[in-house]
């Protein structure tokens, strides 16, 4: 008997032994197959992040790669790019975790955009869901927070864009400006996160503008958490913020066919991008149709489900005022010349001079809204934003669109 106990126990220690040198290699792969994946990862943004970085996102992760594919890896020498990186949960399965996207400012080519290209949607239509109020929530574009003064650049709930000025001193082929976003590609970002991506995409751009030869300062991040951006809508007759102008607007007319709901982004002078998002519920959608043709009814329908009635405003400021555009016939881009006012592709736009330097305000409408709101409507409703911001920010040599640039074509 006493023997069996001695034999069992060997057996039991052996298998104890075994267990322990099976973990021990199970930990031995799984650092290997991290810092392959940090390699990987730092390869494919071709050394502007930090692998150990990007894998300390979504809670970390063991095992993550870059893209192979030749559109999503970046080229500092051939910009703009950008650089894709996945989750690997399992042999063969991976899901998407992160991009990072550094754009430059050129003569060509804009760095924001404006009018009513599906790309600027705001809202996800309803089509094939549940969703019955499709402008409830910006789930799409809600409005960015600047990163303290705004300087160093803005942030939403799953991405934070890093921008920088490439001042006297810098290569000749280094752009005036960049734009380097670090973005989550996975629902529910924590808020450690967007801290994550913000250290991330500032990390980049210093390396960035070193190696490219762009002589820049960026303000370091603030200490205050990167609080969530909002994304529901609110009545416009209480709005505050880049908003305010028009609750006051609406006040002191009757609410017509303007919209009713608002999200408001904060206001300071110091900001580069400053912008006001507008919709129209279901339940004025109803109000506009009962005073509408027979042949314009199918855009209130379709403004209930797929093609929802929104209005933005946004104002760039200084280097941001010579790289808005839109895009042109067969989808060309087309960038606006500061200093000009005029009309295109669903934006009309007003310059100023502002602290010296030059200004560009613009007014975005969703397809089929603004025919529905009419010229004289949303000539009136432009120029409020237009002289509100201006006196706001203390701007000078204001420049209008001409009457007919708000009549239908």
């Amino acid at each position: 008997m006493r023997a069996g106990w001695i034999q069992l126990w060997k057996w039991t220690a052996y298998g104890g032994i075994g267990l322990s040198l099976y973990a021990g290699w199970l930990t031995f792969d799984d650092i290997r197959d991290h810092a392959s994946s940090e390699r990987h990862i730092s390869a494919a943004c071709d050394r502007l992040v930090s692998g150990a970085a990007v894998m300390d996102l979504q809670g970390g992760m063991i095992r993550a790669k870059g893209s192979d594919y030749e559109k999503y890896r970046l080229d500092v020498d051939e910009l703009p790019g950008s650089c894709a990186v996945y989750k690997v949960p399992g042999p063969g399965k991976t899901t998407s975790l992160f991009t990072l996207t550094v754009r430059g400012s050129d003569a060509s080519t804009p760095l924001y955009w404006v009018g009513d290209d599906g790309e600027l949607e705001p809202f996800s239509d309803s089509r094939g869901s549940q969703k019955s109020d499709v402008t409830a929530i910006a789930d799409r574009r809600p409005e960015p927070r600047p990163i303290g003064d705004g300087a160093l650049g803005r942030y939403g709930n799953w991405y934070t864009t890093i921008r920088a000025e490439c001042g006297p001193g810098s290569r000749a082929t280094a752009p005036k400006l960049l734009n380097v976003t670090a973005r989550a590609d996975y629902e529910d970002v924590s808020a450690a996160d967007r801290e994550r991506l913000a250290h991330i995409a500032r990390s980049a751009a210093e390396k960035l503008t070193d190696r490219i030869g762009c002589r820049t300062q960026l303000p370091a991040l603030p200490d205050d958490q990167l609080a969530s951006v909002p994304s529901a809508l609110r009545p416009a007759r209480s709005a505050g913020g880049s908003c305010l102008w028009f609750a006051r607007h609406v006040k002191e007319r009757e609410q017509g066919r303007l919209p009713d709901r608002a999200l408001a982004a904060p206001t300071r002078n110091s900001y580069p991008v400053e912008g006001c998002l507008l919709a129209v519920s279901p339940d004025q959608v109803g109000r506009i149709a009962d005073g509408l043709h027979d042949d314009d009814l199918d855009y209130a329908r379709s403004a209930l489900t797929h093609s929802p009635w929104w209005l933005r405003t946004s104002s760039y400021f200084g280097t941001e005022a010579h790289t808005v555009g839109y895009d042109g016939i067969g989808n060309e881009p087309k960038v606006i010349t500061a200093g000009t006012a005029g009309h295109a592709s669903g934006a009309w736009w007003a310059s100023s001079i502002c602290d010296g330097k030059p200004a560009l305000h613009t007014l975005s409408s969703s397809y089929t809204y603004d025919n529905v709101l009419g010229p004289q409507t949303l000539s009136a409703l432009f120029h409020a934003y237009v002289d509100d911001i201006t006196k706001r920010r203390g701007c000078t040599h204001v420049t209008y669109p001409d009457t007919k640039d708000f009549r239908a074509p």
